[in-house]
């Protein structure tokens, strides 16, 4: 049975009947596709507003990088990137925020700054004190599977001996989440906040990353909602050609809709409006998300 919503804070509920777009907001230097484009607030903030005009419903700030090989970034140094960010998007727009990071003391800024979901590609393994802070703020969570730390990650392309998942990556991916959500409810997250994110390109082969993709309705089998992130990554650009991360638009999209076809019901993307109009026309058709 899939989710049919996601509390997102107190007193706050997403209605999954309609797929979420989730805009991607890199703060950074050194992000694969866009970092340094959105490093000062009225460039991050003006961003912000044109994707939630094109129909993002969430806004996912982050301050450190998370692609393969990128060097951590301690929490003060977060702190300076997003806060500012959080607070100017906040100022304009009532939208959800996510914040997306791994260190406890900069969730707990961005949600006092306005945001109202943690984003962390850990699944709060990085940090104990995630946990009881999500618990305590009663804000959403998305809780994503990853093999290896980004600094000690490889591309996608790059792996030579695809990672053991026992031959069945889908299952392995799902059984771990659903370990980490018993972990997160053990610590008094309540379930209905809780979304799970396979983490396509992190840890696993071009090959690996399409299985999950095709997998999806075994994913969102789990009750959880299931948040998809392939917008432009280096596994698309594999099958498709394309090189540059900007170019894997269509790859991008065909990922995503494969995915809303099994039932995920919220997309991170960069490009907001083709995603949108993606989403609508599949929601017009004769095949909606997550029905046969």
């Amino acid at each position: 049975m899939h989710a049919t919503e996601w509390r997102t804070a107190p007193g706050r509920t997403l209605d999954l009947g309609t797929p979420t777009l989730m805009g991607i907001l890199n703060v950074t230097p050194d992000s694969f596709s866009d970092g340094g484009r959105f490093d000062c607030v009225d460039a991050a903030a003006t961003h912000a507003a044109a994707m939630i005009a094109a129909g993002a419903g969430i806004i996912d700030v982050g301050g450190e990088s998370t692609r393969p090989g990128a060097s951590r970034v301690d929490a003060a140094a977060q702190i300076d990137r997003v806060i500012p960010v959080i607070e100017a998007v906040r100022e304009r727009s009532e939208c959800l925020i996510s914040i997306d990071t791994t260190i406890a003391a900069v969730a707990d800024a961005a949600l006092a700054a306005g945001a109202t979901i943690i984003n962390d590609v850990s699944a709060c393994m990085e940090d104990a004190a995630m946990l009881p802070l999500a618990a305590n703020a009663g804000c959403g969570v998305v809780l994503m599977h990853r093999l290896l730390p980004p600094d000690r990650d490889r591309w996608s392309t790059n792996w030579t001996t695809p990672p053991d998942y026992e031959g069945d990556v889908v299952g392995a991916v799902r059984k771990w989440l659903e370990a980490r959500a018993d972990a997160a409810v053990a610590a008094g997250v309540e379930r209905e906040a809780i979304c799970l994110d396979p983490g396509l390109g992190f840890g696993k082969s071009v090959l690996q990353n399409w299985q999950l993709v095709a997998g999806s309705d075994r994913l969102c089998g789990s009750g959880y909602p299931v948040l998809g992130a392939a917008s432009r990554k280096s596994w698309v650009g594999a099958v498709t050609g394309a090189g540059l991360p900007e170019k894997r638009l269509e790859g991008s999209l065909a990922a995503a809709a494969a995915m809303l076809a099994g039932g995920v019901q919220l997309l991170r993307v960069h490009d907001v409006e083709p995603h949108r109009v993606m989403v609508d026309a599949m929601m017009k058709g004769p095949v909606q998300a997550g029905q046969p």
